[in-house]
């Protein structure tokens, strides 16, 4: 850890009050240093990621972190304030600031020593050495694990040393009953922890009792069991400051536990034979399990990463009182262990879980939506536009005939529309209460549509299904009936509640609802058509493929999956397919035309993004957002609000929700729209051009290793750098 603080990067004396002014002058520290590149970029990246969950802990400890493209190597600021910082920790403010900064390529190495510091916060001993510490370089030794240059204020923790921290022992954590030692993975855990059974105690299920190992005394019984898993979006510090806090309560509690951390380091999965023999599970988690399944069948806690840190002994005890009770989670997944109800995971307010519940039915949607659409806008290329009119190919079709098979491809693509509201609904119950949520879902969404309530529709039975489901999940149950409730008791209730419910109470009213909303698209001309392809446009570039991008895609596929859609529905279509086009393409063309103004990996990414932004692919945009999103986001916002309204001022008509410029001959007003994409192209790629060259040029590299990363987008496009 020696390269990654010094005394140069430690403030024992931080005069800020805000968590962002602290950052800011932790930053800077690091700027002087040169390990960060754009202040205001990074601090962007830290924000974001602050966002997602407050970074404050219990004993006054705030851990602001992020990874960014804007950092050339990992690196650690150090900051002590005398009137306490506000980081949300639920116990007050934190006196100790740790700014953590990452390269969005950092490699596994480097990551595991951060790692390492987020395992030693959990010490006392480390942390009130810290408080006590009266130089730089004391309080910088103390962190890089070295003896302090001085005996001043060496209240010290034990040092660790340098190759302590590497490798897969970061991974998997071993702590037996009473005892410190870990076990690194890959290695043999200590006998009970891999099922081992002796005299006096019975081995269960799916144990191996290894030739030659020491039986317990038969008077001594075998210790409670658990196997744990922590992560948390970065995957570098909550990760592993959860597993060493259940650790410590493990010892102290007298039980036998196992950590998986699976931070941004990667991970080694625990042995199958010690998750077989363990007793319980405890989920510590703020981004889907990996590999969930393994803990089926189990005691299980489910909860969000900061209750792993905050309270472990409380989880330890809850674990042992569901084993007690006999309380497993239920085969395949189990219903609290769902990505919106995790018991204990106060951080996520209910907004966030709505849109969570809606982005899952979009997402399973889209799919139906681009078959469906483009197979019924192929149909009327190939058939013309009376194909709607043309009998089942079942009763008549012509091998011969353009007709017949344009029929084809419409009534394919018309079938494939019949699911889009029961996939809808269906999701959206799934994404509340997993798979009990399924059938009730597609119930609701089938009612739905024979209804004729549309979407509003199935965005009501999904939400209503899904809470039906989990409102019977929480009733107690008489352990004789828990085997027929995922199979027999939650599919025939929640599917009898969601159809009365949707055929006599809200079914006619959604309907007319419904009604108006069409009516009201159909309406639409003139300014207030032009208005809202402006407004779709904005939000289709603001977030690039993410929630706000996919609401505005979502209502422009909602007005074309019928069969007959009106115009001012396939107006829309045309509008946010051309718009989402703007910001790939604005980026090819910047570093095609200012390529001084990118870095190299940068210009390397413009090649691609031209094929991205021609199909439609608005992610292309993705790394130069990630990489300069106060510059690139509102160029691209403007350029795509231009677009949006010039396609509907010029009316183009989409029958097909998919396809980008490969659908051009399907595409009503073809010259015109492509007119309206091009003057949105060339007002963001003037924007950014403008913006980047106030900047000055960007930095060139010619080698290899951090130094050549800085510069480079984020490996992982799919992802803001700061996830």
């Amino acid at each position: 850890m020696s390269e990654m603080i010094g005394a140069d990067l430690v403030d024992l004396d931080l005069s800020a009050d805000t968590k962002e002014a602290a950052a800011r002058a932790l930053a800077a520290r690091m700027v002087a240093r040169g390990r960060v590149t754009d202040l205001e970029g990074f601090l962007a990246d830290v924000a974001a990621r602050e966002a997602q969950m407050p970074t404050g802990l219990d004993g006054g400890i705030g851990i602001p972190h992020c990874r960014s493209a804007h950092v050339t190597e990992p690196t650690l600021a150090f900051g002590r304030s005398a009137t306490g910082i506000d980081f949300g920790a639920p116990d007050g403010p934190a006196d100790l600031v740790f700014l953590i900064a990452a390269p969005a390529g950092a490699d596994d190495a480097h990551l595991t020593i951060l790692s390492s510091l987020a395992r030693k916060l959990m010490d006392a001993e480390f942390t009130a050495a810290l408080r006590a510490a009266d130089t730089a370089e004391t309080a910088a030794a103390l962190i890089r694990g070295d003896e302090p240059p001085t005996a001043q204020g060496a209240r010290t923790a034990p040092a660790s040393a340098p190759g302590e921290t590497a490798g897969a022992s970061e991974d998997t954590a071993v702590v037996p009953a009473a005892a410190s030692a870990g076990t690194t993975a890959g290695s043999t855990a200590p006998p009970a922890a891999t099922g081992a059974a002796g005299p006096g105690t019975s081995p269960g299920p799916g144990t191996p009792v290894e030739p030659g190992t020491p039986a317990p005394a038969p008077d001594e019984p075998r210790p409670f069991r658990i196997v744990a898993v922590t992560s948390c979006p970065t995957g570098i510090a909550h990760t592993y400051m959860a597993a060493e806090s259940l650790e410590n309560a493990g010892r102290e509690a007298g039980v036998e536990l196992v950590v998986e951390t699976q931070g941004s380091a990667g991970f080694a999965r625990l042995d199958p034979a010690v998750i077989a023999a363990a007793d319980g599970v405890i989920l510590a988690h703020d981004v889907p399990v990996r590999d969930k399944d393994r803990f089926t069948g189990k005691p299980t806690v489910d909860v969000g990463v900061k209750a792993g840190i905050n309270r472990p002994a409380e989880l330890i005890a809850e674990v042992r009182e569901k084993a007690a009770r006999g309380e497993v989670s239920a085969p395949a997944h189990a219903p609290a262990g769902t990505p919106v109800e995790r018991a204990g995971d106060a951080t996520e307010g209910y907004g966030t879980k709505l849109r969570t519940w809606l982005m899952s039915g979009v997402s399973y949607m889209v799919p139906f939506v681009a078959a469906g659409g483009l197979l019924i806008a192929l149909g009327f290329a190939i058939g013309g536009w009376q194909v709607n009119k043309t009998p089942s190919v079942m009763d008549h079709f012509v091998w011969t005939q353009t007709d017949s098979w344009g029929a084809l491809l419409f009534q394919i693509g018309g079938v494939a529309f019949k699911f889009l509201v029961p996939v809808l609904a269906g999701y959206i119950a799934y994404g509340m209460a997993d798979r009990p949520g399924l059938v009730p879902g597609f119930v609701g969404g089938a009612i739905a549509l024979d209804a004729g309530a549309g979407f509003l529709g199935g965005l009501a039975a999904g939400l209503i299904a899904g809470g039906v489901v989990l409102a019977i999940q929480r009733v107690p149950i008489p352990a004789v009936l828990r085997g027929i409730m995922p199979v027999v008791v939650i599919p025939l209730v929640s599917s009898a509640v969601i159809g009365f419910l949707m055929l006599v109470v809200i079914g006619k009213p959604i309907a007319s609802a419904q009604k108006g909303l069409t009516d009201w698209l159909s309406g639409l001309t003139g300014t207030n058509a032009v208005l809202l392809g402006a407004l779709l446009g904005l939000m289709m570039c603001f977030d690039l493929g993410g929630p706000v991008n996919k609401v505005a895609y979502a209502f422009a596929t909602a007005g074309i999956a019928v069969t007959d859609p009106s115009d001012s529905a396939m107006q829309i279509m045309a509008a946010v397919m051309a718009a989402g086009m703007v910001p790939p393409l604005a980026m090819a063309l910047a570093t095609t035309v200012r390529g001084r103004l990118f870095t190299p990996a940068e210009r390397e990414n413009g090649k691609a993004a031209w094929v991205l932004g021609a199909s439609f692919i608005s992610e292309g945009a993705i790394p130069f957002a990630a990489a300069d999103p106060l510059r690139v986001i509102p160029s691209a916002m403007a350029g795509g609000a231009l677009t949006g309204a010039l396609s509907m001022a010029f009316g183009a008509t989409l029958r097909a929700p998919h396809g980008g410029v490969f659908v051009v001959p399907l595409i009503g007003s073809p010259l015109l729209y492509l007119v309206a994409i091009a003057a949105g192209v060339c007002v963001t790629t003037a924007l950014v051009v403008l913006l980047k060259g106030m900047r000055g040029q960007a930095p060139e590299s010619g080698t290899t290793g951090p130094a050549a990363q800085e510069a480079g987008a984020p490996k992982d496009t799919g992802q803001p750098v700061a996830a």
